[in-house]
């Protein structure tokens, strides 16, 4: 399946440089410089991938994220000179699925957008059927990518979804921060305790009836986190 990724980058020579790095990569790319713009071609059509800068000169990155948010799931790799650690924990809280400071490579921009867009595919072959876990209120049906939730179907981003998924496969069984960035991401991410927190803080927000008493995704003392209900037999 070929990816269809937006970047937006106000600076023209690396809109243009990231443009031929992920075509070369077999992806097609849209590119703007406007935030404006950017959700405008978000609403004309399905994406895969969103590359976002956060300095843009018409909106704030975090506002276009946000709205980007309130419409759908479509993962987002934030791109940004800002490169203190309360900025990468802010962008992840919004909804972000990456984080890349400036100055970078683009060829592991590239890898980091693969990855991101192979957490949204399920790997190997997917059990038969919906799996149903708490009696039934929740249900992860990862052949065809949806969560429901007490009944309801919930959105989540690529991470979100990665870390249910993992956890989900062996109910009960903590796993650390560590084990799940490695597991979900594929690779080593600097920070990576902090970044998985806010993940699962906004994987709450989604679907857990109280967020600040979660009992679907446990809070492991000292260790992680682990699926805090049994899969139906």
């Amino acid at each position: 399946m070929v990816a269809t990724v937006l970047v937006v980058e106000d600076e023209y020579k690396l809109r243009q440089l990231l443009r031929s790095y992920f075509e070369r990569d077999g992806m097609v790319v849209y590119t703007t410089g406007s935030g404006a713009e950017a959700l405008a071609i978000s609403r004309r059509g399905p994406l895969d991938l969103v590359v976002l800068d956060l300095g843009l000169p018409d909106l704030p990155g975090e506002e276009v994220l946000r709205e980007l948010r309130q419409v759908d799931s479509t993962p987002v790799l934030v791109l940004t000179a800002r490169s203190e650690e309360k900025d990468r924990i802010a962008g992840l809280e919004l909804g972000a699925d990456d984080y890349v400071t400036k100055p970078f490579s683009p060829r592991e921009l590239v890898l980091r957008a693969r990855a991101i867009l192979r957490r949204g595919v399920p790997n190997g072959q997917p059990e038969r059927g919906p799996a149903s876990y708490g009696q039934g209120n929740l249900v992860i049906d990862e052949e065809h990518h949806r969560v429901s939730v007490r009944g309801q179907e919930v959105e989540l981003t690529p991470t979100e979804w990665g870390i249910l998924l993992t956890l989900a496969r062996t109910p009960g069984r903590p796993y650390s921060r560590y084990e799940l960035i490695n597991l979900v991401r594929g690779y080593e991410y600097e920070g990576y305790e902090r970044t998985v927190n806010s993940h699962v803080k906004n994987l709450r927000q989604k679907i857990e009836q109280e967020p600040a008493h979660p009992v679907l995704v446990e809070t492991v003392l000292g260790l992680g986190y682990r699926l805090g209900v049994d899969r139906d037999r």
